[in-house]
């Protein structure tokens, strides 16, 4: 079965953007971006919210045309245009670049979602990760942490009662300091990477 896995990139405070919505403190260089890209090329699909999915579909479609665009984003390019996407929406009427609409995130529409052949799933944005950790969906967690302390803004997880124990599957330190976490649950398979 496959797995969803949440990759999002947070500030060492916990934000995933600023109060603004600004994320101009990502660090990411060629190394990282090229990480990045070999993980996602094997993914399945891409699960994002309306929101996400709009700030991907404002720039990724032509990045690679963009002369200013670095090796690994013009790449990324080509691989977010390929890639199957699935966008949760209450108010999309519809989504181009090779993307399905779904109105809610539907436990028995998910787990058929996994069940299907293919790569793994990545999720990204904070909405969608809340109602996804509301029905305890996630499988891996792979966190991306940049040494910065932004202060305030939007916050990875939401406050929630619930404890979710995990494993710690792998670390990795890139050249800029960023440090990747790696986390499952505790009844997964060890997956590579």
């Amino acid at each position: 079965m496959r797995k969803i896995i949440l990759m999002m990139s947070v500030s060492l405070d916990g934000f995933i953007e600023g109060p603004d919505r600004q994320i101009d403190w990502h660090m990411v260089d060629d190394e990282l971006h090229g990480h990045f890209n070999e993980q996602l090329r094997t993914m399945g699909a891409f699960l994002n919210g309306r929101v996400t999915y709009e700030l991907m579909a404002e720039f990724w479609p032509t990045a690679d045309l963009d002369p200013s665009s670095t090796g690994p984003m013009a790449e990324f390019a080509g691989i977010w245009r390929d890639m199957p996407k699935i966008v949760f929406s209450r108010t999309l009427e519809r989504a181009d670049w090779n993307t399905t609409v779904m109105r809610d995130v539907v436990v028995d529409e998910i787990m058929a979602l996994k069940a299907r052949p293919g790569g793994d799933l990545a999720l990204g944005g904070t909405d969608l990760t809340a109602a996804f950790l509301r029905h305890d969906l996630i499988d891996e967690y792979r966190i991306y942490v940049h040494p910065v302390l932004i202060g305030r803004g939007k916050p990875l997880f939401p406050a929630s009662d619930a404890m979710i124990t995990l494993r710690l599957a792998g670390t990795r330190t890139f050249g800029n300091g960023v440090v990747l976490l790696r986390y499952e649950r505790p009844d997964a398979s060890p997956s590579p990477g």
